[in-house]
């Protein structure tokens, strides 16, 4: 899993190589994770530059504490791909976002056109990266 987390693209081969097993065990051992679930599937990391979206704002969002307004919310933000990650928190605030986009300007539109004007939305604050410190690398796996 660590070697697949590092590159999705390993052949069969290479990963066989680097984990010390001959192809064919190393082939099953990667379907059954796969049929697991363990492995959800495979993709590739753009560079936000290359498609204007280098922009990055943490955004918290209060939403009223109602069921129907709550799952009312979460639908909405499918449908908005500039929300590049959404996170429903314990506490306060209730939800978390990380959202990419070209410049200022463009989050400014989005804030006003479509974050403030989602249902049950009681308060948005806004966080702008100055810079990304660690770059997600997959999850810590065991040895095991």
């Amino acid at each position: 899993m660590r070697e697949l987390q590092k590159d999705g693209r390993l052949s069969n081969q290479e990963l066989a190589q680097r984990v010390g097993l001959t192809p064919s065990p190393c082939m099953r051992r990667v379907r059954q994770l796969e049929q697991d679930g363990v492995i959800r599937g495979y993709r590739a990391v753009i560079d936000p530059e290359a498609v204007n979206r280098a922009f990055e704002v943490l955004v918290s969002i209060e939403v009223k504490r109602d069921r129907e307004v709550v799952e009312a919310f979460e639908a909405a933000l499918q449908d908005i791909p500039d929300v590049v990650e959404a996170y429903r928190l314990f506490g306060s605030p209730g939800c978390l976002l990380r959202i990419a986009v070209e410049d200022l300007r463009a989050y400014e539109r989005l804030w006003i056109e479509k974050l403030t004007a989602l249902t049950g939305v009681t308060e948005v604050n806004s966080q702008i990266v100055m810079k990304r410190i660690k770059q997600p690398s997959g999850l810590p796996v065991d040895d095991s």
